[in-house]
C-alpha cells in the first residue's frame, strides 16, 4: 500500500520597502541556494526541524565547510538537530577569497536567518569539520553574538586572537589517531586557563566525523550550557537523562578497560553539569580511578607516547623545511625510512604507539600538504620546491595518484623526462587505468609521443594511443 506524507510546511512574511512577498520554506528538509542579501550572489542553505513553531524562539547552528560544500556539511546535523530541536545554516564559503570576506559572508547570513526565523540571541553557535571547524573556532571572536563553536577533528584556529573579555563555549571532537589531537588537548588547557567553556568528545578510528550522536551530544552541550547560565529555563528531566547516558557511558569504558578515557570522560562531566547539578559522587570516583594501578601505568605510557610524538614532529618539521629550502632529493631515501618506522608504530603491539603512528602520518602529511599551499600561492613558484614535495607525497601517501601525476606534469615541463617515465610506472604499477586521464595531462604533449611513454602505456594499458616508432637510420 501507498502512503502519502505531508511535508509541513513553514510560511514567513517578509515586507520590503517596495512591495511584499511571501517565503514558503519547508520543514524537514534541506533548502539551498536561498540568497542571503539582494545586493550579492552569496547563498546559503537552510534547514528547519520537523517540530518548529513560530511561536518560540530556538538555538541556530551555523555549519561551516570551507570548500564550497555546505549543503553536504550540512547534511551530516540534520539528524542531531532534529532530536535536539535546532535550526541549521550553512553559509556558501569560497575557498578562494580571503577569510574576512569568508566572515562577512557568515555574518551576513546570521543575520538573514535571524530575520527570518524567531532565534534565540544568546544561542547561536558555529560548527565545522577539519578546516571548517577551524573557520567555526573563529566564528566566535571575529562575529558578535556568536556564543559557542563546534570543531570536529580540528583545533582552535588561532589562539593569539582570543579575546578573554569575550568568551565563548568551544566544544572539540576528534579521534586519538588524529595528529590534531594533542594540539587540542593543548588548546582545553589555554581555555581553562581563560575560564572559556570547554569540553573534548572523543571518538575511536581515524575516520573525520563521529557519528550522530556525538553531533546529537555536542548541540545538547550547547542546550544545558544555555540552561546552566539561565538563557533558557532548567529542565530537570532533560538534565538527569543526559548525566544518567553519560554516566553509563564512563561505565562502558570502564568496562572495556580504558581507564584514560574513562577518567577523561568524567572531567568533561563535571564541567557540563557543574551548574546544574551535584557532582561530588562523580569527583569521588574520579579520585578513585586515578589511584588505580592500571590507570597509573597506561598513564605513562601514554605521556612516553606524547614525547616521542613531539620529539618526531620536531624532526619532520626541521628536515621537511631544510629538504625544501635545499631541493634536496637525496633525502627522499630518509623520509621513506621514516614512514616505514611510522608504519612499524601502527602495526605495533603496543596501544598508545599505535595511536601516536597514526597521528605521525596525519602530521607529515598535512605539513607537506600547507608546503605544497604556500609554495604553489607565491608569485614566482619555486618548481624545484614544488616537484620535491610532489615526490614526497607519494612516499607519504603511495595510494594516491594525484601526486604522481603532479610529478609527471612538473618534470615533463622542465623536459625531464627520465623521472617523467619513473613516475609514470610508479604509478601504473600502483593500478591506475585512467588511460584518458594520462594523454590529458598537462605540459606533457612531448612526453606523450616517446616510444617510452607509449610503451609504458601499452605494457600496463594496452593499446597506446601512439605507434611511435624510431628511424634507426
Amino acid at each position: 500500500m501507498r502512503k502519502t506524507y505531508l511535508l509541513p510546511l513553514l510560511t514567513i512574511f517578509c515586507t520590503f520597502s517596495v512591495f511584499s512577498q511571501q517565503m514558503v520554506l519547508k520543514k524537514g528538509e534541506i533548502i539551498d541556494n536561498l540568497s542571503v542579501n539582494d545586493s550579492t550572489k552569496n547563498t546559503y542553505s537552510l534547514y528547519i526541524p520537523k517540530t518548529f513553531s513560530m511561536d518560540e524562539k530556538w538555538p541556530l547552528l551555523m555549519v561551516f565547510d570551507a570548500e564550497g560544500n555546505e549543503k553536504k556539511a550540512l547534511s551530516m546535523f540534520v539528524l542531531a538537530a532534529e532530536k535536539e530541536g535546532y535550526v541549521l545554516a550553512a553559509p556558501k564559503l569560497m575557498d578562494s577569497i580571503s577569510l574576512t570576506k569568508n566572515m562577512v559572508v557568515a555574518g551576513q547570513a546570521i543575520q538573514k536567518v535571524a530575520s527570518l526565523l524567531p532565534i534565540h540571541n544568546d544561542r547561536i553557535y558555529a560548527a565545522g569539520e577539519d578546516s571548517g571547524g577551524q573557520f567555526a573556532s573563529l566564528v566566535p571572536i571575529l562575529i558578535n553574538g556568536v556564543n559557542g563553536a563546534m570543531s570536529i577533528g580540528a583545533s582552535l584556529s588561532n589562539s593569539e586572537l582570543i579575546n578573554v573579555k569575550k568568551p565563548f563555549h568551544f566544544i572539540g571532537m576528534v579521534s586519538k589517531e588524529n595528529f590534531n589531537y594533542p594540539f587540542m588537548l593543548t588548546d582545553t588547557k589555554l581555555l581553562d586557563r581563560y575560564k572559556f567553556p570547554n569540553q573534548v568528545l572523543l571518538f575511536d578510528g581515524n575516520g573525520n566525523w563521529p557519528g550522530v550522536t556525538y553531533l546529537q551530544k555536542g548541540m545538547q552541550l550547547f542546550t544545558l550550557d544555555a540552561m546552566g547560565r539561565k538563557w533558557i529555563p532548567m529542565d530537570s528531566t532533560y538534565v538527569e537523562k543526559a548525566y544518567q547516558d553519560d554516566l553509563e557511558k564512563v561505565n562502558q569504558l570502564k568496562n572495556i578497560g580504558d581507564l584514560l578515557w574513562a577518567e577523561q570522560y568524567m572531567t568533561e562531566m563535571m564541567s557540563m553539569y557543574g551548574a546544574l547539578k551535584n557532582t561530588d559522587s562523580l569527583r569521588s570516583v574520579q579520585k578513585d580511578l586515578r589511584r588505580d594501578r592500571s590507570f597509573k601505568t597506561m598513564k605513562r605510557a601514554e605521556n612516553a607516547a606524547f614525547l616521542k610524538e613531539s620529539m618526531l614532529k620536531e624532526d619532520y618539521q626541521f628536515y621537511m623545511e631544510e629538504d625544501v629550502y635545499t631541493h634536496n632529493f637525496n633525502n627522499l631515501g630518509w623520509w621513506n625510512h621514516q614512514m616505514g618506522e611510522i608504519e612499524k608504530f601502527i602495526s605495533g603491539s603496543k596501544p598508545y604507539e599505535r595511536q601516536m603512528g597514526h597521528r605521525l602520518k596525519g602530521f607529515v602529511n598535512a605539513l607537506a600538504e600547507d608546503n605544497i599551499s604556500i609554495i604553489a600561492s607565491e608569485k614566482v613558484v619555486d618548481e624545484d620546491a614544488l616537484a620535491f614535495l610532489y615526490m614526497l607525497k607519494t612516499i607519504l601517501e603511495p595510494d594516491n595518484y594525484e601526486y604522481y601525476l603532479k610529478t609527471i606534469s612538473l618534470s615533463a615541463k622542465n623536459d625531464d623526462f627520465g623521472t617523467s617515465l619513473f613516475y609514470l610506472e610508479e604509478l601504473l604499477k600502483k593500478g591506475f587505468k585512467d588511460k584518458e586521464k594520462l594523454y590529458d595531462l598537462e605540459n606533457t604533449a612531448l612526453f606523450r609521443i616517446t616510444p617510452e611513454f607509449n610503451e609504458l602505456v601499452s605494457k600496463y594499458l594496452k593499446d597506446a594511443r601512439y605507434d611511435i616508432k624510431v628511424d634507426e637510420n
